[in-house]
Protein backbone atom coordinates (compact mmCIF):
# COMPACT_ATOMS: atom_id res chain seq x y z
CA UNK A 1 0.00 0.00 0.00
CA UNK A 2 0.89 3.78 0.97
CA UNK A 3 4.64 4.61 2.05
CA UNK A 4 5.40 6.92 4.19
CA UNK A 5 8.26 9.50 1.80
CA UNK A 6 10.52 12.10 3.65
CA UNK A 7 14.14 13.21 2.95
CA UNK A 8 15.08 14.77 6.05
CA UNK A 9 16.79 12.12 8.63
CA UNK A 10 19.92 11.33 7.59
CA UNK A 11 21.02 7.94 5.68
CA UNK A 12 24.10 5.84 5.23
CA UNK A 13 24.66 3.12 3.05
CA UNK A 14 25.94 1.13 6.03
CA UNK A 15 22.24 1.42 7.47
CA UNK A 16 20.72 0.63 4.29
CA UNK A 17 23.02 -2.25 3.98
CA UNK A 18 21.93 -3.88 7.86
CA UNK A 19 18.12 -3.24 6.66
CA UNK A 20 18.69 -5.33 3.21
CA UNK A 21 20.98 -8.61 4.26
CA UNK A 22 19.65 -10.43 1.50
CA UNK A 23 20.54 -8.18 -1.20
CA UNK A 24 23.95 -9.90 -2.71
CA UNK A 25 26.97 -7.94 -3.95
CA UNK A 26 26.02 -5.68 -6.93
CA UNK A 27 22.46 -4.89 -5.84
CA UNK A 28 21.14 -8.28 -6.50
CA UNK A 29 18.17 -10.21 -5.25
CA UNK A 30 16.91 -13.42 -6.19
CA UNK A 31 13.33 -14.09 -4.24
CA UNK A 32 13.82 -17.51 -1.86
CA UNK A 33 9.94 -18.48 -2.28
CA UNK A 34 9.17 -18.06 -5.42
CA UNK A 35 10.32 -18.30 -9.83
CA UNK A 36 9.80 -15.18 -10.82
CA UNK A 37 8.71 -14.53 -14.50
CA UNK A 38 11.35 -12.05 -15.19
CA UNK A 39 14.46 -10.93 -14.69
CA UNK A 40 14.73 -7.14 -14.01
CA UNK A 41 17.80 -4.95 -14.53
CA UNK A 42 16.81 -1.39 -12.89
CA UNK A 43 19.14 1.77 -15.04
CA UNK A 44 19.71 4.35 -12.90
CA UNK A 45 21.34 7.49 -15.36
CA UNK A 46 23.89 9.07 -12.73
CA UNK A 47 26.28 12.03 -12.03
CA UNK A 48 27.21 13.69 -9.05
CA UNK A 49 24.11 12.75 -6.94
CA UNK A 50 25.39 10.49 -3.85
CA UNK A 51 22.83 11.74 -1.62
CA UNK A 52 19.72 10.86 -3.18
CA UNK A 53 22.03 7.27 -3.96
CA UNK A 54 21.20 6.47 -0.56
CA UNK A 55 17.75 7.42 0.05
CA UNK A 56 16.57 5.35 -3.68
CA UNK A 57 18.24 2.48 -2.50
CA UNK A 58 17.02 3.20 1.31
CA UNK A 59 13.34 3.28 0.06
CA UNK A 60 13.47 1.00 -3.35
CA UNK A 61 15.10 -2.29 -1.88
CA UNK A 62 12.76 -3.18 0.30
CA UNK A 63 9.84 -2.21 -2.07
CA UNK A 64 11.61 -4.67 -4.75
CA UNK A 65 11.71 -7.03 -2.42
CA UNK A 66 8.66 -7.05 -1.19
CA UNK A 67 7.09 -7.00 -4.91
CA UNK A 68 9.16 -10.02 -5.08
CA UNK A 69 11.04 -9.19 -8.07
CA UNK A 70 14.52 -11.15 -9.17
CA UNK A 71 16.39 -7.79 -9.71
CA UNK A 72 19.44 -6.11 -10.18
CA UNK A 73 20.63 -2.06 -9.75
CA UNK A 74 22.90 -0.45 -12.29
CA UNK A 75 24.31 3.13 -11.96
CA UNK A 76 25.22 4.09 -14.74
CA UNK A 77 27.53 6.90 -14.01
CA UNK A 78 28.94 9.56 -16.65
CA UNK A 79 32.62 10.73 -15.89
CA UNK A 80 34.35 14.29 -16.73
CA UNK A 81 31.82 17.54 -16.63
CA UNK A 82 30.71 17.36 -20.22
CA UNK A 83 27.06 17.40 -21.01
CA UNK A 84 24.75 15.14 -19.59
CA UNK A 85 22.98 12.84 -21.62
CA UNK A 86 20.38 10.45 -19.81
CA UNK A 87 19.61 8.13 -22.62
CA UNK A 88 22.55 7.87 -24.14
CA UNK A 89 23.51 6.28 -20.50
CA UNK A 90 20.24 4.48 -20.16
CA UNK A 91 21.33 2.46 -23.53
CA UNK A 92 24.57 1.96 -22.13
CA UNK A 93 22.85 0.92 -19.16
CA UNK A 94 20.51 -2.08 -21.35
CA UNK A 95 24.09 -3.08 -23.03
CA UNK A 96 26.62 -3.19 -19.54
CA UNK A 97 23.51 -5.08 -17.30
CA UNK A 98 23.15 -7.84 -20.61
CA UNK A 99 26.75 -8.75 -20.29
CA UNK A 100 26.51 -9.45 -16.49
CA UNK A 101 22.93 -11.51 -16.47
CA UNK A 102 20.11 -12.73 -18.44
CA UNK A 103 17.96 -9.89 -18.04
CA UNK A 104 14.65 -9.57 -19.72
CA UNK A 105 12.81 -6.38 -18.13
CA UNK A 106 14.50 -2.97 -17.96
CA UNK A 107 13.34 -0.43 -15.74
CA UNK A 108 14.87 3.01 -16.32
CA UNK A 109 14.48 5.15 -13.55
CA UNK A 110 15.75 8.91 -12.56
CA UNK A 111 17.62 8.61 -9.00
CA UNK A 112 15.66 11.66 -7.82
CA UNK A 113 11.82 9.78 -7.90
CA UNK A 114 10.59 7.26 -4.66
CA UNK A 115 7.32 5.54 -5.77
CA UNK A 116 4.97 6.20 -2.73
CA UNK A 117 2.66 3.11 -3.23
CA UNK A 118 4.62 -0.72 -3.27
CA UNK A 119 1.78 -2.13 -5.95
CA UNK A 120 3.69 0.07 -8.15
CA UNK A 121 5.59 -3.51 -9.29
CA UNK A 122 8.65 -2.84 -10.88
CA UNK A 123 8.60 -5.22 -14.08
CA UNK A 124 7.71 -5.66 -17.14
CA UNK A 125 4.03 -5.68 -19.37
CA UNK A 126 2.28 -6.38 -22.49
CA UNK A 127 2.88 -2.75 -23.82
CA UNK A 128 5.91 -0.56 -22.77
CA UNK A 129 5.30 0.79 -19.05
CA UNK A 130 5.43 4.37 -17.65
CA UNK A 131 5.42 4.22 -13.87
CA UNK A 132 5.96 7.55 -12.90
CA UNK A 133 2.24 8.82 -13.74
CA UNK A 134 2.09 11.29 -10.43
CA UNK A 135 4.77 13.08 -9.25
CA UNK A 136 4.36 15.48 -6.62
CA UNK A 137 6.38 18.26 -8.86
CA UNK A 138 3.31 17.82 -11.27
CA UNK A 139 0.67 18.02 -8.57
CA UNK A 140 0.26 14.23 -8.76
CA UNK A 141 -0.80 15.07 -12.35
CA UNK A 142 0.81 13.60 -15.88
CA UNK A 143 1.73 16.76 -17.32
CA UNK A 144 0.27 15.63 -20.48
CA UNK A 145 -0.75 12.94 -22.69
CA UNK A 146 2.84 11.89 -24.08
CA UNK A 147 5.14 12.06 -20.62
CA UNK A 148 7.03 9.05 -20.56
CA UNK A 149 9.42 10.91 -18.39
CA UNK A 150 11.23 9.86 -15.32
CA UNK A 151 10.64 5.94 -14.66
CA UNK A 152 9.63 3.50 -17.73
CA UNK A 153 10.32 0.44 -18.29
CA UNK A 154 10.29 -2.13 -21.49
CA UNK A 155 11.12 -5.66 -21.70
CA UNK A 156 14.30 -6.39 -24.15
CA UNK A 157 11.92 -7.07 -26.89
CA UNK A 158 10.18 -3.80 -26.81
CA UNK A 159 13.24 -2.13 -25.99
CA UNK A 160 14.85 -3.59 -29.24
CA UNK A 161 11.94 -3.41 -31.40
CA UNK A 162 12.56 1.01 -31.10
CA UNK A 163 16.19 0.48 -31.62
CA UNK A 164 16.87 1.31 -27.75
CA UNK A 165 16.87 5.00 -27.08
CA UNK A 166 18.15 8.14 -28.93
CA UNK A 167 21.70 8.63 -28.30
CA UNK A 168 21.86 12.91 -29.23
CA UNK A 169 19.58 14.29 -26.67
CA UNK A 170 22.75 16.48 -25.10
CA UNK A 171 21.31 18.97 -22.05
CA UNK A 172 18.13 18.60 -20.56
CA UNK A 173 14.45 17.41 -21.99
CA UNK A 174 12.48 16.04 -25.27
CA UNK A 175 14.61 12.73 -24.76
CA UNK A 176 11.48 11.04 -22.94
CA UNK A 177 9.20 12.43 -25.68
CA UNK A 178 11.58 11.04 -28.74
CA UNK A 179 11.01 7.59 -27.21
CA UNK A 180 7.32 8.08 -26.84
CA UNK A 181 7.79 8.70 -30.47
CA UNK A 182 9.58 5.66 -31.13
CA UNK A 183 7.11 3.48 -29.33
CA UNK A 184 3.89 4.75 -30.73
CA UNK A 185 5.48 4.66 -34.43
CA UNK A 186 6.60 1.24 -33.98
CA UNK A 187 2.95 0.10 -32.66
CA UNK A 188 2.76 -0.24 -29.44
CA UNK A 189 0.95 1.81 -26.49
CA UNK A 190 2.37 2.70 -23.44
CA UNK A 191 0.60 1.33 -20.17
CA UNK A 192 0.43 2.80 -16.89
CA UNK A 193 -0.36 2.20 -13.37
CA UNK A 194 -4.03 3.60 -11.96
CA UNK A 195 -3.50 7.35 -11.25
CA UNK A 196 -3.82 6.73 -7.26
CA UNK A 197 -1.05 4.07 -7.48
CA UNK A 198 1.48 5.83 -9.60
CA UNK A 199 2.32 8.19 -7.39
CA UNK A 200 6.10 9.54 -7.01
CA UNK A 201 8.01 11.99 -4.65
CA UNK A 202 10.69 14.01 -6.02
CA UNK A 203 13.81 14.85 -3.70
CA UNK A 204 13.81 18.29 -4.31
CA UNK A 205 17.35 19.93 -6.21
CA UNK A 206 18.78 22.57 -8.03
CA UNK A 207 18.80 21.50 -11.55
CA UNK A 208 22.53 20.20 -11.88
CA UNK A 209 25.33 22.19 -14.04
CA UNK A 210 25.63 21.17 -17.12
CA UNK A 211 22.46 19.60 -17.99
CA UNK A 212 21.16 23.03 -19.06
CA UNK A 213 17.60 22.60 -21.07
CA UNK A 214 18.31 21.51 -24.40
CA UNK A 215 17.40 23.71 -27.45
CA UNK A 216 17.47 21.81 -30.32
CA UNK A 217 15.11 19.70 -28.78
CA UNK A 218 12.08 20.54 -30.13
CA UNK A 219 13.07 20.16 -33.52
CA UNK A 220 14.42 16.31 -32.73
CA UNK A 221 11.20 15.60 -31.39
CA UNK A 222 9.50 16.54 -34.48
CA UNK A 223 12.12 14.14 -36.21
CA UNK A 224 11.95 10.85 -34.38
CA UNK A 225 10.37 8.96 -37.23
CA UNK A 226 13.51 9.76 -39.42
CA UNK A 227 16.14 9.39 -36.79
CA UNK A 228 15.36 6.42 -34.70
CA UNK A 229 16.71 3.52 -37.24
CA UNK A 230 19.74 5.06 -37.05
CA UNK A 231 20.15 7.12 -33.51
CA UNK A 232 19.64 4.03 -31.05
CA UNK A 233 21.55 0.82 -29.87
CA UNK A 234 22.72 -0.03 -33.06
CA UNK A 235 24.82 3.56 -33.21
CA UNK A 236 25.49 3.20 -29.65
CA UNK A 237 29.33 4.17 -29.06
CA UNK A 238 30.99 4.82 -25.58
CA UNK A 239 34.35 3.91 -22.87
CA UNK A 240 33.85 1.67 -19.58
CA UNK A 241 36.22 3.09 -17.72
CA UNK A 242 35.54 0.62 -14.52
CA UNK A 243 33.05 -1.67 -12.83
CA UNK A 244 32.66 -1.78 -9.34
CA UNK A 245 30.36 -4.26 -7.61
CA UNK A 246 28.84 -2.79 -4.42
CA UNK A 247 26.78 -4.31 -1.49
CA UNK A 248 23.93 -2.42 -2.64
CA UNK A 249 24.38 -1.65 -6.56
CA UNK A 250 26.94 -2.01 -9.34
CA UNK A 251 28.62 1.27 -10.36
CA UNK A 252 29.36 1.36 -14.16
CA UNK A 253 31.67 4.50 -14.78
CA UNK A 254 31.79 5.80 -18.25
CA UNK A 255 32.88 7.83 -21.12
CA UNK A 256 30.29 9.05 -23.67
CA UNK A 257 31.81 11.96 -25.62
CA UNK A 258 30.51 15.46 -25.87
CA UNK A 259 27.66 16.74 -27.87
CA UNK A 260 28.56 17.96 -31.63
CA UNK A 261 29.67 21.64 -32.00
CA UNK A 262 26.78 24.08 -33.19
CA UNK A 263 26.53 25.15 -36.39
CA UNK A 264 27.35 28.75 -36.21
CA UNK A 265 24.72 31.15 -36.78
CA UNK A 266 26.16 34.13 -38.46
Amino acid sequence: GRLLIEFSSQITLERVQRENPNVTEGGKYTPSDCRPKQKVAIIIPFRHRDNHLKYWLHYLHPVLRRQKIDYGIYIINQLGEDTFNRAKLLNVGYTEALKDAEYDCFIFSDVDLIPMDDRNLYHCYDQPRHFAIAMDKFGFRLPYAGYFGGVSGLSKKQFLKINGFPNEYWGWGGEDDDIYNRITLNGMKVSRPDVRIGRYRMIKHERDKHNEPNPQRFSKIQNTKNTMRKDGISSLMYRVVSVKKYPLYTNISVEIGKPPPRPFKG
